[in-house]
């Protein structure tokens, strides 16, 4: 049987052995089309070359590509576990032509790649090809061998591909495969297309023409090829089904949920197994590829992921988190070919038990509303929107997962009642991911790379060098000059400027030509060139101009103190808290540095303590801060800690520093190793110091520290060390001594504050002066009754007063006013014997009535209330009277 890992290697051997460079899937969020979710086709990373925007130093290509669709325009989620194909993550095997071949090789390699590699029968095969496109035609008779009748002619867009409204534009060529007569289906074409008889196994794009805005057309001069081939569909298939989740990978996932849940994979809950061995993989490569769960973009897909794998775990019985005991199924079967997906274990499993676990504590009662909502409607009928948005709101359900558990109900939901009250509560709206904004300039600093090359970084050896202005940009747009006072973007053909990356700011400074002086406030870089963006401030600078370059010592060598000292942070954390810790981000700055990190809880005072040491032991320890460059896979085994959802190319630059006993390192003594482009400094003791300032939380799951180090850190320490002096003087004690003193001092304060409370409660008792008489006890209808006004008493002391005044008369009913500096406290009692008669909280509410209050609320024996003035006392103890005078 050909497993679905012999298929992947197959079809890269074969297209490597072809002459196409083996790339690596890209991650699932896309870093070059701000207009995707997540990358959904092979094509999204190679976007910039087919457009001419961007060169490599090849001309074909071929990946295994992970993509997911669960979320905007291509959207399977619905689908899913219920069909035969459809899945939230999928990987398209690919072959891509950038001006290289077209049609004439593409169309061989296909037949060739399905029928003889593969070993496919041909005769199973039939092919689609666009209406007017008979070159396409007439290849497949040639090549293939095929009959006119099993060469398809579509008229519709299907087979007619564009990248956008305008751009590279053309015919598609698809591979349909007949599973036979005994499944229901038509060809591509016919009324009975949407069957499973005849499943697209490849799609070949032509990408033949350039598309204008008028809808006209011309021939592009460097045509090119994009093919995707599900690698899901023919595994199933070539191992003799058409349903993908019976296919090895599937059916290895799907056996490990039902041995975790001691159901049958086969029985009535097949259903949920299909879904959360699909929703097991999209999950683990999001989380693997740097996105968490939150409640916007992203992240918010990869929760409604999460979520509805967790209803359809309840529903097999699962009482305990289920999903994050699966994924060493998934990494024992994905794990050789997506190396990230074991990097990221722990975290993967960290993350998931985490969001089940909160998920569980409201999804059972989300489903009793939803059963409850359900048993309201009659056949036919839709659930409200309202309810469906409360299910949202409330419990966490997305909306889908409703859709999903009313299907099975065979009902529906009111969207457009969801979307109205989705749109009521703005508050609760989730903002649409959109891109950075910077995709409009892109092309102009690519022309700039394709003009001058990349800019050749300096930065790791010097703060100081000569270059040359290759371009200027100014409003946009290039420039020849830039006269004083103009904002100027300005690339150089090398710098020892570093460019904003790896949470690391970019640097500033100053150049300076023979006409003119800019001062650098930021570097960025795009598409290889480093951008410096300057005002001149000095006369004017031109291109081709040479150039002196002078980067802020100071403020460089205090961010490289602070990146030095987040490498050893990582690694403190690490050891201190667990495995699941993944950088999630952070910024390296001159001033301060900030890391968030995955973990569920806030860090204890104890934990603080232990990261903050261990920082500053390795720095004290001095040791040199080493950097090699070496291949990924190198540096991996010698233990470096790689960002989950960076895409590394052939060489990376691994960061060592400290000595320690961890087995990591080329002789398992370095403490520290990963892969960063940042700058760092020689020894660790020029970090000079690390303050850990605070742990809070940044998003679910992760959270973030703020840290000091260097002379910032010094000066923060000898700020609290002067405060400390300055308490310390104010109480008349030393230093050392302040805490203790401090709190001897609360204590005593504590002390004297009750003893002033007892003493004023006997005042009030005993009717000292303004405390009217206490002693004076009105029979109202039978009942004993007290009501007092008291002054220098808080709302706090009365319920105690209440208490000894119901324990003095015995049975009855006591009403207490306090006066509290222009407001009124309220406080009622009723004796146990009386609470069948008269309750405390109409007393209350009597009283405060008149004392410019609202409400009042407790139990019939003690409630409590309040009023804006006590002016009217005398008035709200006879509106109490009133109240038991019936």
């Amino acid at each position: 049987m050909r497993t679905l890992n012999d298929i992947r290697s197959s079809f890269l051997s074969y297209f490597a052995k072809n002459g196409h460079e083996v790339v690596d899937s890209s991650p699932l969020v896309p870093r070059n089309d701000p207009t995707l979710m997540f990358a959904n086709s092979g094509m999204v990373q190679f976007k910039n070359l087919f457009t001419g925007v961007e060169t490599r130093d090849y001309t074909r290509a071929t990946t295994a590509q992970k993509c997911v669709r669960a979320g905007g325009k291509h959207n399977d989620l619905d689908n899913v576990g219920y069909t035969a194909r459809h899945h939230t993550f999928f990987e398209m095997m690919g072959n891509f032509s950038f001006g290289d071949y077209f049609k004439e090789q593409a169309i061989p390699f296909a037949w060739e790649m399905v029928t003889k590699e593969l070993g496919i029968n041909k005769d199973k095969l039939l092919v689609t090809v666009y209406h007017t496109d008979d070159e396409a035609a007439d290849l497949w008779k040639k090549v293939a061998g095929l009959p006119d009748e099993r060469i398809i002619r579509i008229a519709t867009n299907d087979n007619f591909w564009m990248m956008g409204p305008t751009g590279p534009c053309g015919p598609c060529s698809e591979i349909f495969y007949d599973h036979g007569d005994h499944i229901w289906g038509g060809p591509p074409g016919s009324p009975e297309e949407d069957g499973d008889r005849f499943v697209e196994i490849w799609n070949l794009v032509f990408m033949q023409y350039e598309q204008f805005e008028d809808g006209t057309r011309r021939e592009l001069e460097a045509q090119s090829i994009d093919t995707g081939m599900g690698i899901e569909r023919v595994a199933a298939l070539l191992q003799g089904t058409n349903d993908n989740y019976a296919t090895d990978l599937m059916r290895y996932l799907i056996e490990a949920s039902a041995n975790a849940t001691s159901t049958d994979p086969d029985g009535p809950g097949a259903t949920h197994h299909r879904v959360i061995a699909d929703h097991l993989r999209s999950t683990s490569f999001l989380l693997a590829d740097g996105v968490m769960p939150s409640n916007d973009g992203r992240g918010y897909v990869l929760r409604r992921i999460m979520r509805r794998a967790m209803r359809h775990a309840h529903l097999l019985g699962a009482k305990d988190p289920l999903m994050h005991r699966l994924v060493p199924a998934l990494v024992h079967q994905m794990g050789a070919a997506y190396p990230e997906l074991g990097r990221a274990q722990p975290l993967i499993e960290e993350t998931l038990k985490l969001e089940e676990t909160r998920f569980k504590q409201t999804l059972e009662r989300g489903l009793k509303l939803l059963d409850d909502e359900i048993s309201g409607l009659g056949e036919g009928d839709a659930l409200p929107g309202e309810a469906a948005f409360k299910l949202y709101d409330t419990y966490g359900f997305p909306l889908d997962l409703t859709q999903d558990a009313l299907r099975e109900k065979n009902l529906s939901v009111d969207t457009e009642g969801f979307d109205t009250a989705m749109a009521a509560q703005k508050a609760q709206a989730r903002a649409a991911w959109s891109g950075t904004g910077e995709a409009a300039d892109l092309a102009v600093w690519f022309d700039v790379a394709d003009e001058q090359g990349a800019t050749d970084f300096l930065g790791y050896d010097t703060e100081t060098a000569e270059g040359q202005i290759a371009a200027l940009v100014v409003d946009g747009a290039l420039a020849d000059k830039a006269a004083k006072g103009t904002d100027v973007q300005i690339a150089l053909n090398q710098t020892p400027f570093y460019a904003e990356s790896g949470g690391q700011v970019g640097d500033t400074g100053v150049i300076r030509t023979e006409t003119g002086v800019a001062e650098v406030t930021d570097t960025r870089k795009s598409a290889g060139v480093f951008i410096h963006f300057a005002k001149v401030v000095e006369g004017e600078i031109s291109k081709a101009q040479a150039a002196m370059l002078e980067v802020d010592h100071t403020r460089r060598t205090a961010i490289r103190a602070n990146h030095s000292a987040t490498h050893l942070l990582h690694e403190a954390l690490r050891e201190a808290l667990g495995a699941h810790v993944a950088q999630r981000g952070s910024l390296n700055a001159e001033d301060r540095l900030r890391f968030d990190f995955s973990h569920a809880k806030a860090l204890s005072p104890e934990k603080i303590t232990q990261v903050e040491r261990d920082v500053n032991r390795f720095i004290r320890q001095n040791t040199p801060v080493v950097t090699r460059i070496m291949t990924p896979d190198d540096a991996r085994a010698i233990g470096a800690q790689a960002l989950f959802g960076e895409k590394y190319g052939d060489e990376v630059r691994v960061v060592s520093m400290g000595m320690a006993d961890t087995g990591k390192g080329a002789n398992g003594n370095t403490y520290s190793i990963e892969l960063c482009g940042g700058t760092h400094v020689k020894s660790t003791g020029d970090i000079g110091a690390f303050v850990l300032l605070g742990d809070s939380a940044s998003s679910a799951g992760v959270r973030r520290i703020e840290a000091l180090t260097g002379q910032p850190a010094m000066d923060y320490l000898r700020a609290q060390d002067m405060r400390l002096n300055e308490v310390a003087l104010a109480l008349k004690s030393q230093p050392v001594d302040a805490p203790a003193r401090v709190k001897a001092l609360l204590d005593d304060r504590k002390a004297l504050a009750n003893e002033v409370a007892q003493l004023r409660r006997e005042l009030a008792m005993a009717g000292g002066p303004g405390q009217g008489e206490t002693t004076e006890i009105r029979q109202i209808n039978g009942t004993n009754f007290h009501g007092q006004v008291l002054s220098g008493i808080s709302g706090k002391d009365l319920p105690a007063l209440i208490d000894e005044h119901k324990t003095r008369i015995g049975s009855g009913v006591v009403l207490l006013i306090a006066d509290t500096g222009g407001k009124a406290a309220v406080a009622a009692g009723v004796t146990d014997d009386l609470t069948g008669k008269v309750s405390a909280v109409d007393i209350v509410r009597a009283a405060v009535a008149e004392l410019g209050g609202k409400g009042g609320g407790g139990r019939p024996d003690m409630a409590q209330g309040g009023g804006a003035s006590a002016e009217n006392a005398e008035a709200a103890i006879k509106a109490a009277e009133t109240v038991l005078e019936g």
